[in-house]
């Protein structure tokens, strides 16, 4: 790994870590068990700047900071945040490649929607299955809720991880494009 790559992940992983611990949260009306905060948007940002290999980097990096410096309610809640952040990633990483091998398609802002969209549906899936399979167990697995009142509260936790998709990634797409215009060697 060269220097380049190793200060990137030092840098975004520190950016994230700072806005994951900063006491901005703004707990979902709907549910204010969910909050909304906006670490996530750096590793979106590195993802579709350098690759989804380096934000994968910096969401594990991410992850294994958390569980030592602040889990949160659930000792495991960074293992949960883990797989949102890559199931999205990944559809960043689908919807990206999708739009590249498409000739006709070349618009900036139709690949960002498609990835959004793709980012979207593969997060709220994933989590929906791992939110149905997980959070019965009690702690420090889950939070030992009966499964019938886990399967109502999986319309609510999806809409919160398709809401979080919607405002991450056009931030992270726009932080690219602002880094594009101001750096030129990247």
């Amino acid at each position: 790994m060269n220097s380049k790559r190793i200060s990137l992940i030092i840098v975004f992983t520190a950016l994230t870590i700072v806005l994951s611990l900063s006491p901005i949260k703004i707990p979902a009306p709907y549910a204010p068990f969910l909050i909304y905060q906006v670490w996530e948007v750096p590793i979106v940002t590195v993802s579709i700047l350098f690759g989804f290999s380096l934000g994968l980097v910096v969401a594990l990096l991410n992850m294994l900071i958390l569980l030592v410096v602040y889990p949160g309610v659930l000792p495991t809640g960074p293992i949960y945040n883990l797989l949102a952040v890559v199931s999205m990633l990944l559809g960043i990483y689908l919807g990206k490649n999708l739009t590249n091998n498409l000739t006709s398609i070349k618009n900036e802002t139709i690949s960002i929607a498609i990835s959004t969209s793709l980012g979207t549906i593969l997060r709220v899936a994933i989590m929906t299955i791992v939110n149905w399979s997980l959070l019965p167990y009690p702690p420090p697995i889950g939070f030992g809720i009966p499964a019938d009142v886990v399967i109502g509260l999986l319309p609510v936790i999806g809409f919160f991880n398709a809401t979080i998709t919607l405002y991450t990634v056009p931030l992270g797409a726009a932080l690219v494009k602002a880094i594009k215009t101001r750096v030129t060697n990247i």
